[in-house]
């Protein structure tokens, strides 16, 4: 018996790793399990579940209780889309082999419920041999228990949710921070390994559970200490102080001015789009200049940065294009009596379009509330056109280190050296992943373009993440890999990896995901 699993070798031929069964623990009650894929140790009774709710102890062997995802090609672009099946129903313990595809390999096994190299000296639990397009190709596939780890969270808002460096919380524990804002998005950090270990209990258990749920594609909600709250899912859009978000900015405000200048400047005097960052005022603007508007003379709060660029207008809020007014003229300090008129059509808008006002100045060159043309009306919405729907993306980041790279070479670093040189392919549950320059391996992934339920967690706290390494057989064998424990694809499907007892392993098979490339394609 092997100890990793408690099952037996794929056949006897098969070469015996060179462990013993550790010693039992003298304390444990004898129709007890103690399971090693994770630092925990959990003691297992027969028909119950470890903590992690990934390993049962059925018949007095440990079993992993999710179905292996395997991932099964499109048919032929010629094929009618309904003929696909997008999942297959799971197949029974003592179902019968499934035969390979007719052609190349359409099958990709990835590491969804594969299990984990745990403890680090045990080689991958699958490492299966395929042929594409006449290669023979690895691929190593390996649940990972992930301590250094995040998710870079990208909310499609200019509400503003809270001060860079604010603390974000989830169930009143810290679980990370909101970071630098990008082009119409708000960004925030959560999870680390200073989170999930170096905090109280609570602190790590809350963290590795709000993103298990995040990166599960499942609704989380967090608190911003000075700003908001909010609640975000994986492509879904964002709710923010419980005000769903509907649209992304189209650009800041002096990009607005651009992009419409020549729309507005036959509708409008003077055109103000209102935006946090940047604000544009169209007659100073270069685009009302190069267009020859005659100046409005209208004065404006903020810092100016460039002809019709201001920075500053009001404070960070979740009013007009990120702003924390209700009330556009609070920005406006008059208008120069030389330059200003009675009758100046003026239109103030935000970055969305969500907001807009028109106004015409009377002969005390004060703004008046006016009915807005329809024309005008036409480029509003215009704005609102072009922006896209709001949504929040989540990507995971881990470190993949330790049992990773053991379970895929004796020596590890010739993995990480064959990754950066392009000769290994990074996939998480079959989704491309991205893998940073410099030392070590760490890579991103948008959790949106992995199976739905890819993520678990073990109480140690960590995450556990899927992983698949694919490249050629011949680099995998110069990089020292376990070549006694490759299997072929067929032998795979049908037995199960090389820790299987001999029985097709509980699988289930879905199309991947719309959008992502085949994982073993060049």
């Amino acid at each position: 018996m092997l100890w990793t699993l408690g099952g037996r070798v794929l056949e006897p031929g098969a070469p015996q790793p060179g462990w013993i069964t550790p010693a039992r623990n003298e304390r444990m009650a004898a129709h007890k399990i103690e399971c090693n894929a994770c630092p925990v140790l959990c003691q297992i009774s027969e028909g119950k579940v470890g903590a992690c709710d990934r390993y049962i102890n059925q018949g007095g062997a440990l079993l992993r209780v999710d179905p292996l995802l395997l991932l099964r090609q499109r048919l032929d672009a010629g094929d009618a889309a309904d003929e696909v099946p997008e999942l297959v129903a799971f197949l029974a313990a003592d179902a019968a082999p499934l035969p390979l595809l007719a052609g190349e390999p359409e099958v990709f096994v990835t590491a969804v419920g594969a299990s984990t190299t745990y403890p680090d000296y045990k080689p991958a639990p699958f490492i299966v041999s395929s042929q594409v397009d006449g290669v023979d190709m690895v691929t190593v596939v390996t649940e990972g228990i992930f301590s250094y780890c995040s998710l870079k969270v990208k909310i499609d808002t200019d509400r503003w949710l809270g001060p860079e460096q604010a603390e974000v919380r989830c169930q009143g524990e810290l679980v990370g921070h909101v970071t630098t804002a990008e082009y119409g998005s708000q960004m925030l950090s959560l999870g680390g390994v200073h989170h999930i270990t170096g905090g109280s209990k609570k602190e790590g258990r809350v963290t590795v559970e709000m993103m298990q749920a995040l990166g599960n594609k499942q609704a989380v909600t967090l608190a911003i200490t000075g700003g908001a709250q909010v609640l975000i899912q994986a492509g879904q859009a964002p709710v923010v102080n419980g005000v769903p978000e509907a649209r992304m900015r189209v650009g800041c405000g002096s990009a607005a001015v651009g992009i419409f200048a020549q729309q507005f400047c036959d509708q409008a005097d003077e055109v103000v789009v209102v935006d946090d960052h940047i604000t544009g005022v169209l007659t100073e603007h270069q685009a009302g200049r190069c267009l020859g508007m005659r100046p409005s003379g209208l004065k404006i709060r903020g810092r100016k940065s460039t002809p019709g660029r201001y920075f500053q207008v009001a404070k960070p809020g979740t009013g007009w294009g990120g702003t924390d007014i209700d009330d556009p003229l609070t920005i406006i300090e008059g208008w120069d009596p030389a330059l200003g008129w009675p009758g100046q059509r003026l239109l103030m808008v935000s970055t969305t379009g969500e907001h807009a006002a028109w106004y015409v100045l009377d002969q005390s060159l004060q703004p008046q509330p006016a009915v807005m043309p329809a024309a005008v009306q036409t480029i509003v919405e215009r704005i609102g056109e072009n922006c896209e729907p709001s949504l929040t993306t989540v990507l995971f980041v881990g470190g993949a280190g330790g049992s990773l790279r053991a379970g895929v070479t004796e020596n590890p670093v010739q993995l990480t050296r064959a990754i950066k040189q392009s000769l290994v392919k990074v996939t998480c549950g079959g989704a491309p992943a991205y893998v940073w320059p410099g030392g070590g391996i760490t890579l991103m992934v948008d959790v949106m373009q992995m199976p739905d339920n890819s993520f678990g967690t073990v109480p140690t706290p960590a995450i556990v993440a899927p992983i698949e390494f694919s490249l050629r057989l011949s680099d995998y064998q110069a990089l020292g890999g376990h070549m006694a424990y490759v299997r072929p694809l067929a032998q795979v499907l049908a037995t199960g990896g090389w820790h299987s007892d001999g029985a097709p392993s509980a699988r289930r098979f879905i199309a991947p995901p719309a959008g992502n490339p085949w994982p073993l394609q060049p």
